[in-house]
């Protein structure tokens, strides 16, 4: 066994090579063992690229649908699972592109449940701890704009409506972990996210804002998929990234809302972006997208006093930030 991995805990990402999942990684490899799984149904190769030669960072191509064997995998012998075990799973596996969602249906429905049972019988296997990546749709759509939900609040979501399999999807995936922590005392965790941006985000996939970026600096038109009173909230992914290390250190189970309270319209922060990257481009409105719609706004209340956990970036400074990785990689970006 490699003196370099012997004395550090062993993670397992599932869902690693994705936006968040990355940003992930890029913490856990400084403490732990981190075995990164992801199919790249959603996800980029060129997000985990400068961790692949880290003696304590593996990655597996690899379907969470599909029993996972740790043991029997050749690359991870060195972290010696068997003897040593599994401390943490972190599970952020499912698909996430608005323009391509409809492709990805069957996918994302199994991978909600039949996905989320395998993550769990991982965790039950070597008794780790369980963090699970939900998500602000399980509350439903509220009829009004401007609505704050805490994590006991819900409106109807419909499991035959399009967004069903994501939707009532992350709704059962959250039902299954809180069945594993009651039936088995496994120790799982629920975190329900909100909309987040960052480094990494996929672009020309209708999240938006890292495409407002790319054109931006292109000089192109930045397009909204939807009407000029859009409104959403941003949570910077690095806040994110602070909720989940708290949450998996505590002894609550949650759910916590992980998101920020305040509310934009995308067009101001269109118009924002244009000011920053001093572009002369125009904003343009485009029909809304199935996947990418108005949501409830998250109450952090719970979080915050339980936790005390609440996001410190504020938009300028978390645009900023992207806006420099944009710059700084623009020479990879493809349409």
């Amino acid at each position: 066994m490699a003196i370099q991995t012997q004395f550090k805990k062993n993670v397992l990402v599932l869902g690693g090579a994705g936006f968040i999942g990355s940003h992930l990684c890029d913490d856990l490899v400084k403490i732990a063992n981190v075995i990164c799984v992801d199919s790249f149904i959603s996800s980029d190769p060129l997000n985990i690229e400068h961790l692949l030669a880290l003696p304590n960072f593996e990655f597996i191509r690899a379907d969470i649908n599909d029993v996972l064997d740790l043991e029997n995998i050749p690359e991870l012998e060195k972290f010696d699972i068997k003897f040593h075990g599994l401390q943490e799973v972190y599970n952020l596996a499912v698909p996430t592109s608005p323009k391509n969602f409809n492709q990805f249906k069957a996918e994302t429905a199994i991978t909600n449940t039949q996905g989320t049972i395998n993550a769990l019988n991982i965790a039950l296997k070597y008794r780790s701890k369980f963090l699970q990546f939900s998500s602000s749709v399980v509350y439903g759509m509220p009829t009004t704009r401007g609505v704050y939900v805490e994590e006991t609040s819900f409106f109807p979501v419909d499991p035959l409506s399009p967004n069903g399999v994501y939707d009532e999807g992350k709704r059962v995936a959250d039902t299954l972990v809180m069945t594993y922590r009651e039936k088995y005392n496994l120790d799982a965790k629920i975190i329900r996210i909100f909309r987040t941006y960052g480094p990494r985000m996929p672009l020309f996939e209708g999240h938006m804002i890292p495409d407002f970026i790319v054109n931006a600096l292109n000089g192109e038109p930045l397009v909204i998929f939807g009407s000029e009173q859009f409104e959403t909230s941003l949570v910077y992914v690095d806040d994110v990234i602070s909720a989940c290390h708290k949450v998996m250190m505590s002894p609550h189970a949650g759910p916590y809302n992980v998101g920020n309270p305040l509310s934009y319209k995308l067009a101001d922060v269109a118009k924002k972006i244009i000011t920053m990257t001093q572009s002369t481009s125009k904003i343009e409105y485009q029909g809304a997208l199935q996947f990418m719609r108005e949501l409830a706004l998250p109450n952090i209340s719970k979080i915050k006093k339980e936790i005390d956990w609440f996001p410190v970036m504020t938009l300028d400074k978390g645009l900023e930030k992207t806006i420099e990785y944009t710059r700084a990689h623009k020479i990879l970006v493809k349409r």
